[in-house]
């Protein structure tokens, strides 16, 4: 991104409120009772938009690039656990890492919850998502999903910001001590779960990514860190493994798993050399998160 405008006006990867400008075709405009949607269209490259920020994009040349850098970090869970059969993802926008994991691990089964309709029908109409017997939508709310399924997945993914017409924010009931207890509950042995977080690892003032590192680490034993290099995106990657794991550690099993097996996803060793296994900086000073005291609006910053 060429600037950064408010950390509170984010959502995945971009960082500037959209503006129309020349070369700009506005493709599609709804509003739900959870968004105003909008679909735009430039250089080959669509974005999808929630209110005043930007949510996912796609290229219209191959459904597989033009996405957002911060999307190929929910493929390192995989150097964790590389017997992943089930997963579940917290959210759909415009279906970016669906899309990813129905072209690289075609052999997974996906469940995706989503609480706006419309996004879903958005997502199917514009950027080329498509459900399958192995790609489930519900409709719904994330953590209620869980509170009421039986199944246990080996990942979950959290991409949790959302929007309204003044800022981001994140769902609140999706950053509590009580919330990943019940994540990890439905996580199987060696089941991991991976969450966007929007911030900074080096800030060392209180904030919400060392209150969601910290809230973390009161149900995971181990949580590492995969700062996005063009943005301030962070994908946290948290395991039940009491064992941490190295840099070399992990590129080693990556090195036998290729040779060994047929490893799709192209971009696991430039993904990787972006991994921290220490905790952030704002972490000494951030609090843990409850379902009674989660003030996440007032840990995020503004620039």
């Amino acid at each position: 991104m060429k600037q950064v405008m408010q950390w509170t006006l984010l959502i995945g990867l971009c960082l500037l409120t959209p503006q129309w400008a020349t070369g700009e075709t506005l493709v599609f405009e709804t509003t739900s009772p959870y968004h105003h949607i909008t679909v735009v269209d430039r250089d080959q490259l669509r974005t999808l938009h929630f209110d005043n920020t930007y949510q996912s994009q796609i290229s219209l040349d191959d459904p597989l690039q033009g996405h957002f850098e911060y999307t190929e970090y929910f493929h390192m869970p995989w150097l964790w656990n590389d017997q992943i059969k089930t997963v579940l993802m917290i959210g759909l926008g415009g279906s970016s890492i669906q899309r990813a994991y129905q072209a690289y691990w075609p052999q997974v089964e996906t469940e995706t919850v989503e609480l706006d309709p419309k996004v879903v029908d958005v997502a199917k109409e514009y950027f080329q998502f498509k459900e399958t017997d192995r790609m489930k939508v519900f409709l719904g709310d994330g953590r209620l999903h869980l509170r009421r399924t039986q199944k246990k997945y080996d990942l979950i993914i959290l991409d949790a910001y959302t929007a309204n017409r003044y800022n981001s924010y994140i769902p609140h009931a999706l950053v509590t001590k009580e919330f990943f207890s019940l994540a990890s509950a439905h996580l199987t042995d060696q089941g991991v779960l991976a969450y966007n977080v929007i911030g900074s690892v080096t800030d060392t003032t209180k904030g919400i990514v060392g209150s969601i590192y910290n809230t973390l680490k009161t149900c995971f034993p181990q949580v590492y860190l995969f700062p996005a290099e063009g943005s301030f995106n962070i994908v946290m990657v948290a395991t039940k493994s009491p064992q941490g794991v190295t840099k070399p550690q992990l590129k080693q099993k990556l090195d036998q798993w290729t040779a060994t097996s047929e490893v799709t996803f192209p971009n696991f060793v430039k993904r990787l050399r972006q991994f921290r296994a220490a905790p952030p900086s704002s972490a000494k000073e951030s609090e843990i998160l409850t379902d009674d005291f989660a003030p996440v609006d007032g840990l995020l910053k503004t620039r």
